[in-house]
């Protein structure tokens, strides 16, 4: 139950960071509502596949597809954009928890093993790239201004 509770304490916010990033890249004005149920429910769908036993991996093609689905049924954007911004927002966050989890090893010089191995930690140190991705999706919202008309819903 409590790595339950941790994948979720953790994956909500880190996808509905992903989801506010991509609809910032494509000019979507961020309707927080939307955004976290969006982030819930590709955060439950994570969960689901993860569970079945399936090659590591395919959760992300998977829910890349269902970002740019989601995008491109609810807002006005290209299929191809729609497409770009899935696949740039779920980038952006490889590329932070790359980072992030790597100055984490630097700084506190914990072996790898260690660090993989303790399930609270691990999730912990996910916080920040959760965090990041939101920020960096409001950032984006303020200079690339939004399209009003964006959305369908």
């Amino acid at each position: 139950m409590e790595k339950i509770l941790l994948f979720f304490m953790q994956g909500i916010p880190e996808i509905t960071g992903v989801v506010a990033f991509g609809l910032a890249l494509v000019r979507v004005p961020l309707r927080w509502r939307i955004v976290t149920a969006t982030g819930t429910v590709l955060t439950i769908i994570i969960y689901v596949i993860r569970s079945v036993q399936i090659t590591f991996g395919i959760h992300m093609v998977m829910v890349i597809l269902l970002l740019a689905v989601f995008i491109i049924k609810t807002t006005r954007i290209t299929a191809m954009n729609s497409f770009f911004a899935a696949i740039a927002s779920f980038t952006t966050l490889a590329t932070l928890e790359f980072v992030i989890i790597k100055l984490f090893l630097l700084i506190t010089k914990l072996d790898q093993q260690v660090f993989v191995s303790n399930e609270l930690l691990w999730k912990l140190v996910g916080l920040p790239q959760a965090i990041l991705m939101i920020l960096f999706a409001l950032i984006i919202s303020k200079y690339k201004a939004p399209d009003r008309d964006a959305w369908r819903i």
